[in-house]
């Protein structure tokens, strides 16, 4: 396969059951998770081989989940963009962001508009989080954009998801043991490669990618020929 840069998903799952195992809080889990995330995103940022991350924090489905839950992971990932801020510019990282805005709390939404725009200019890599996000809520407002499908095509439908300049994802991991795709980015994962870790998220390291990516060079991509 060649070395040219990839574009890697992880699916973080398995916060609450780090937790739980624990004798812990399920927000206790989401902490652990955003600690262990910016050790990820630094090593990402630092790999030639990986020129955009996209880290799927927040389903549509997640408002399921108890209101205190996810008031803290909120409070969290604003807590984590912020502090993380200073960093992008330095570091020249791209922030890009998927999902709805009009159903998370107003200060993250402005937060995120804020710094997707202050960094939109940089090219070497881009961190993209999926918040409030599902593949087909992304594939039902791209069409609701288009109106008239009688002519659609598959470019045209592209054009109006939520990033259409990122590459299609390469690579997806997900953790937990759980092996299913769980509604993630259902257009731009349709011809990536999956591993799937038998450890949760909060334990994920920097070896496990490194095993990820080597085991993603083993394959041979065929994109159905």
């Amino acid at each position: 396969m060649s070395e040219k840069p990839i574009h890697l998903a992880i699916i973080p799952d398995g916060n609450r059951r780090w937790a739980k195992q624990r004798l812990l809080l399920p927000w206790n889990g989401h902490e652990k998770a955003i600690e262990n995330f910016r050790e990820i995103t630094e090593w990402c940022r630092t790999n030639p081989r990986i020129s955009t991350l996209t880290v799927w924090c927040f389903s549509t489905e997640n408002w399921n989940r108890d209101p205190e839950e996810i008031a803290k992971l909120m409070a969290l990932l604003e807590e984590y963009i912020q502090r993380e801020r200073p960093k992008m510019q330095e570091k020249k990282t791209r922030l890009a962001h998927s999902g709805r805005t009009d159903r998370i709390p107003g200060s993250l939404a402005s937060l995120i508009k804020e710094v997707c725009e202050e960094s939109q200019a940089y090219s070497d890599f881009t961190l993209h989080l999926a918040i409030d996000y599902g593949g087909k809520d992304e594939v039902l407002r791209a069409v609701r954009k288009i109106g008239d499908c009688a002519n659609l095509t598959d470019e045209k439908l592209r054009s109006q998801l939520d990033h259409p300049e990122l590459p299609d994802i390469d690579l997806v991991l997900r953790t937990s043991g759980e092996q299913r795709t769980s509604n993630f980015a259902l257009w731009q994962s349709a011809y990536a490669e999956w591993i799937f870790l038998d450890k949760f998220f909060p334990d994920l390291t920097v070896s496990d990618l490194e095993s990820a990516l080597t085991e993603f060079n083993r394959r041979t991509r065929r994109f159905g020929a």
